[in-house]
């Protein structure tokens, strides 16, 4: 059994071959690539693995292993999916790799659900030609975290949880390792690395109604912005159509592919004026503008409408959505058995983060790779598919694991990077800085949260217009200027949560102004963006990437080409369901 240590260098500075910040799916996956590949391979995380965004998943995974189905045309509904504005590499890389990637998971132990012939049970999902989404019952996420989690213990990983990220430093244009706080102690570490990946995750936590997790708030992006790496696809954040109406909680899109229905306060279905081929399994940019536009015509109740699952049955309901039925009962006094659900469009997922080859190596900033939601590889361009995310990070977690072995082991990582103390008294001086500044005159955190990701929620939400972004990049400007008088009642250094939320705040402002910046920049409406002022896609003009770097501490956007083949069937047309 492998297991490796790191070497310690001084009392604060540690070094490994392969620094991984993030301890989700795509981590756990880079990291199992790392440690059987030989090298000392380290894992960290602000949290507990098993509490990582990973396990709230719940519909499933697509995956072409049906006989009858061909990766191919999983490609083909991606890129439609994605609005023609994924990377076509990417894409196909990895419709071809999923089979394999869920077999594997399958093969370490994965408790998918099973048909009686004992094949992996498959479901159907929004903006999809064939039933593809392998599941476990509706906690597939879980139940793919856990087996995961089993292989980082089997093989001795090195898990360094309960850290978190201050800076990632770099030399020279390169990727060095990262700035680490030990949220026992308060004590920061420096970590030195030939490699390191980004796999924290998004950023929903933006939006003031949301399916994520405290901790999404989008680390890892923002400090490889400031690193030098650039970030694309930021004006892309999906809205997922059912979200419990007054908790924004998910109800999974499982829940649709089963068979539930959308309806108003009218008690009728409304779909089919939207979407009259996949009704409620159209993409889901397009059933969250057909609800989002019922609510505002009237047809709601409290700014929500219903999902209906009675005609389902209290049987399939117990068996396959048990999680499901047990939110709606805790959090909205439903029984879906007896009573529809009240549910709303929130935000769940953002397409955009840090700009990667299809190998997901940052092109800005040798040495640094991102995998899963963190990064922009670009398998999902202006909107996700369903189940698409939970393949991202295992298909991308091994692809990109696998390049960081190659990267140390034969190519420009062979040889350590140097790494500066000043770094580390660096962040200590701000951490000092932000201890030290006193209440009087100063702003709370909990007022700059609620200002900001209520006004992003209002003016850059599933409707844009001109008037509404520019009051979200005053709310964004409000918010850079009071973080330089916020302030922190807890001065100790074990266990200080209010200065890591203020750091983590730190980072939603740095990305809710690139994020609107670019907004403001694409003026078309595509996938997930769609403006009310340019209400058709343009494909001459907007068939691009927009890029988010910092420079000198400004962002400044660019444009990156999207990556397309030579096929015909990518060609972009009309999106239709």
């Amino acid at each position: 059994m492998i297991t490796p240590s790191g070497v310690w260098l001084s009392a604060n500075m540690i070094q490994h071959d392969i620094l991984i910040i993030g301890a989700g799916l795509a981590g756990m996956r880079a990291a199992f690539e790392g440690i059987t590949a030989g090298l000392d391979t380290a894992v960290v995380s602000k949290i507990h693995p098993l509490r990582s965004h990973s396990c709230a998943a719940q519909g499933g995974v697509n995956a072409a292993i049906n006989p009858k189905d061909d990766w191919h045309d999983h490609a083909y509904d991606t890129v439609k999916g994605a609005d023609y504005i994924g990377d076509q590499d990417s894409i196909d890389m990895m419709c071809s790799e999923a089979p394999q990637a869920v077999l594997d998971l399958d093969a370490m132990g994965c408790p998918f659900s099973r048909e009686d012939n004992g094949t992996i049970s498959q479901r159907a999902f929004g903006g999809q030609n064939f039933p593809r989404t392998a599941y476990a019952a509706d906690r597939t996420g879980h139940a793919m975290l856990h087996t995961l989690w089993e292989q980082a213990i089997k093989l001795g990983t090195k898990v360094y949880d309960e850290y978190f990220l201050l800076k990632i430093t770099t030399d020279n244009g390169r990727a060095s390792g990262a700035i680490v706080m030990d949220i026992k102690t308060g004590q920061l570490h420096q970590i030195k690395a030939k490699a390191v990946c980004i796999a924290t995750g998004g950023y929903g936590r933006l939006f003031a109604s949301n399916t994520n997790a405290m901790t999404c708030t989008g680390d890892g992006v923002a400090h490889a912005m400031r690193a030098g790496a650039a970030a694309a696809d930021l004006e892309f954040v999906q809205f997922h159509p059912t979200g419990l109406r007054n908790s924004g909680i998910l109800i999974s899109e499982g829940v649709r592919g089963e068979g539930a229905y959308l309806i108003g306060k009218d008690g009728e279905r409304f779909m089919h004026k939207y979407a009259p081929n996949k009704l409620e399994l159209a993409s889901r940019d397009v059933v969250s503008r057909s609800m989002t536009t019922e609510i505002l015509n009237g047809n709601g109740v409290n700014g929500g409408v219903f999902l209906d699952v009675r005609h389902l049955g209290r049987e399939l309901i117990l068996e396959r959505l048990p999680q499901i039925r047990q939110l709606s009962i805790d959090f909205e006094g439903v029984d879906p058995i007896d009573q529809p659900i009240p549910v709303r469009p929130t935000c769940h997922y953002t397409m955009g983060g840090i700009r990667t080859n299809k190998f997901g190596h940052s092109e800005q900033l040798q040495g640094l790779f991102a995998a899963g939601e963190a990064a922009c590889v670009s398998v999902h361009g202006a909107n996700r598919l369903g189940a698409n995310s939970l393949l991202e990070t295992i298909v991308f977690g091994k692809i990109t694991g696998k390049d960081m072995v190659d990267f140390v082991k034969n190519r420009e990582g062979r040889e350590w990077p140097s790494v500066d103390s000043a770094d580390v008294q660096e962040v200590s001086g701000l951490i000092a800085k932000l201890k030290a500044r006193p209440s009087a005159g100063g702003v709370k955190q909990a007022t700059i949260r609620h200002e900001l990701t209520n006004a992003m929620q209002e003016y850059c939400g599933v409707f844009r217009d001109p008037e509404g972004l520019n009051k979200a990049m005053a709310a964004v400007q409000n918010a850079k200027a009071d973080m330089e008088n916020v302030f922190v009642d807890d001065k100790s250094d074990a266990f200080n949560t209010d200065v890591i939320t203020a750091i983590e705040l730190s980072n939603l402002v740095l990305l809710a102004e690139a994020t609107v910046m670019a907004a403001i920049t694409r003026t078309e409406s595509r996938g997930a963006h769609s403006r009310s002022d340019y209400p058709n896609r343009d494909d001459a003009n907007w068939i691009t990437h927009i890029t988010s770097t910092v420079k000198d501490g400004q962002i400044v956007l660019g444009r990156d080409n999207v990556r397309t083949l030579d096929n015909p069937k990518y060609a972009p047309a009309e999106r239709k369901y």
